[in-house]
């Protein structure tokens, strides 16, 4: 699960394969999901420094305990996952995010900020999670603070679709031109140029073939 988003919920946000974009009304559709399951959640936010490894394994335990929980917890990070998607590709398209999903939004900010409690450190005070090795949804709390972050700062303006086929990776683009198209050169941006090249050599097989 690469991390090349540049921000937490857009890392989030891409953790599929890729998105099949919709036409007219119809939604994007999902490619090679890379959360299947609850275990899979916590993986990746352990590898996306948003869970320490010790809370993940106690949370993996606590799914395992309770399947049914853990399902419902998967299936509500899958929501606002998409919710999310579809709030940054609306704004990114200068269109007004749809009511419903800025209600799933508006639901997780809610729960992660309802349990930020401020805690002593020696280098001062910071927020930190209460009882989030207890809690399965417990994982969607940092992203849903990065996505609160981000969704309400000048940063909106350097995000990025990657130009990939069925890619649909978001990122932000903090090159100094602006000018970045890809999630990464050595996925989306090497493919674009085999088939730059492929199709120049088919129009010149045609191109011989005609005389």
């Amino acid at each position: 699960m690469k991390l090349v988003g540049g921000d937490a919920c857009l890392d989030f946000v891409n953790t599929v394969g890729g998105r099949i974009a919709g036409l007219g009304r119809v939604p994007a559709r999902v490619q090679a999901d890379k959360l299947a399951d609850y275990p899979d959640l916590v993986a990746w936010s352990i590898h996306a420094g948003l869970v320490g490894e010790s809370t993940g394994r106690r949370l993996v335990r606590l799914a395992h305990a309770r399947p049914e929980p853990a399902r419902a917890a998967l299936r509500r990070a899958l929501e606002f996952r998409e919710a999310l998607y579809r709030t940054l590709r609306a704004l990114m398209l200068e269109r007004t995010p749809a009511p419903a999903d800025l209600s799933v939004l508006n639901a997780e900010i809610a729960a992660c900020r309802s349990r930020e409690l401020l805690a002593v450190r020696p280098e001062g005070l910071s927020f930190e999670w209460g009882d989030a090795a207890r809690r399965l949804e417990s994982p969607l709390w940092p992203v849903a603070r990065a996505a609160a972050a981000l969704l309400t700062s000048p940063k909106l303006e350097q995000l990025r679709l990657c130009g990939g086929d069925d890619c649909g990776w978001l990122f932000l683009d903090a090159s100094r031109n602006r000018s970045r198209q890809w999630c990464t050169m050595q996925d989306c941006g090497n493919l674009s140029k085999v088939r730059r090249f492929r199709e120049r050599q088919a129009s010149r097989s045609n191109r011989l073939t005609r005389r």
